[in-house]
């Protein structure tokens, strides 16, 4: 054959989308397997398209994961998330997805990883590249992963069945620590900046610091390019200090502003009140269409932390959820943080998703 075949799932999982492979399918970790997904993604594309591959051109697009058996005892199944970048021959493992993670609990009963039964199937998940447990309920009918339903997830459209997503202990999941730097706030490049590390690491910096308001959308975020240095400035004295330098996706970089008035990418319009905070994200040079979900649950935990700049933007600083305005709606997180030692410390974060499988069989690759 001219090309190899490997059998592989393409799922939505979240707002994003990402090819599913069984661990024993792929060779071993290391150059062959990045070559296999790079070349399934279609990258390194210097068109930016990855017209050759399954990749959609834009981060959220263009990722893999990895499932097999599980190697930590409360878990059922392993999961490594691959982010595969688009223009350079780059696989980072340094970090998890939280939309993808919503795709593994379906996948894992769809191809009889897992017992189930119809109602819910909760899957114990562990995340290898966070080495955390991701807990998953996920609605079931019929023996297979349901999809119908009537959960509206903003930036997708339609509705569908609601998986809800346990990420247990996320602290210190990239860096080993909550506050990586041990302080709630920094100052990187003149500006105040909160290096947190809850289910990912993410570099915190007030919109107004960068002459923002924090509504803008991300069309007009990625056309500034002296804003887009600037922020990648930022992202990388953020990675030195947080002890993960010279990873691409890692950590992310967002820019946080207090409650005002906005229009989602739909159209539709918000009022202050209907908020807590508002927030765009960087990732891999993008702003996202829909806030990366590892990034919206560190923003929550931050959001618990006082003196964080998240804290200091958020209007509520209570329990409950934290509602995060962002270019494509509102999405709503609960987080808990308490005190070990005297010190912050994220016991769990809670987020809602759906994810659909939508196509199954093999992937060709050279």
């Amino acid at each position: 054959m001219s090309q190899r075949r490997i059998r592989a799932v393409y799922m939505r999982g979240g707002t994003s989308r990402c090819l599913v492979f069984h661990d024993k399918d792929l060779p071993r970790p290391g150059i062959e397997r990045d070559q296999i997904l790079l070349a399934a993604l279609g990258s390194p594309d210097p068109y930016g398209r990855q017209l050759d591959g399954l990749g959609g051109g834009i981060s959220s697009l263009s990722k893999a994961c990895i499932i097999g058996p599980a190697s930590h005892r409360d878990a059922q199944v392993d999961y490594t998330f691959a982010q595969i970048e688009v223009s350079k021959a780059v696989v980072d493992y340094t970090g998890n997805c939280g939309n993808c993670s919503s795709s593994i609990g379906p996948f894992a009963i769809d191809e009889r990883l897992v017992p189930s039964a119809d109602g819910e199937t909760i899957v114990r998940i562990h995340n290898t590249n966070t080495k955390k447990l991701i807990v998953a309920h996920v609605p079931v009918a019929g023996g297979e992963a349901a999809v119908d339903g009537e959960f509206e997830l903003p930036g997708v459209a339609g509705r569908g069945a609601r998986i809800a997503l346990d990420f247990v202990d996320p602290g210190g999941a990239g860096t080993g620590r909550l506050l990586p730097s041990g302080h709630a706030r920094d100052t990187i490049d003149g500006v105040a900046a909160s290096l947190v590390d809850a289910t990912n690491p993410v570099v915190f910096v007030r919109a107004k610091d960068l002459d923002l308001g924090g509504t803008e959308t991300p069309q007009a975020i990625d056309a500034d390019k002296d804003l887009a240095a600037r922020l990648e400035k930022i992202r990388v004295v953020a990675a030195e200090m947080m002890g993960i330098p010279g990873s691409a996706a890692n950590p992310k970089v967002a820019v946080v502003a207090p409650p005002a008035p906005f229009a989602a990418l739909d159209g539709n319009r918000y009022v202050a009140e209907q908020v807590d905070v508002l927030a765009r994200v960087i990732s891999m040079g993008n702003c996202h269409r829909a806030f990366a979900l590892t990034s919206a649950m560190c923003l929550a935990v931050a959001a618990r932390i006082e003196g964080t700049v998240v804290s200091e933007c958020a209007a509520s600083r209570g329990h409950g959820d934290v509602r995060l305005g962002h270019p494509s709606g509102i999405l709503p997180i609960a987080a808990s943080v308490g005190l070990r030692e005297g010190r912050p410390h994220a016991e769990r974060v809670t987020v809602y998703r759906t994810a659909r499988r939508l196509m199954e069989g093999f992937v060709r690759v050279p």
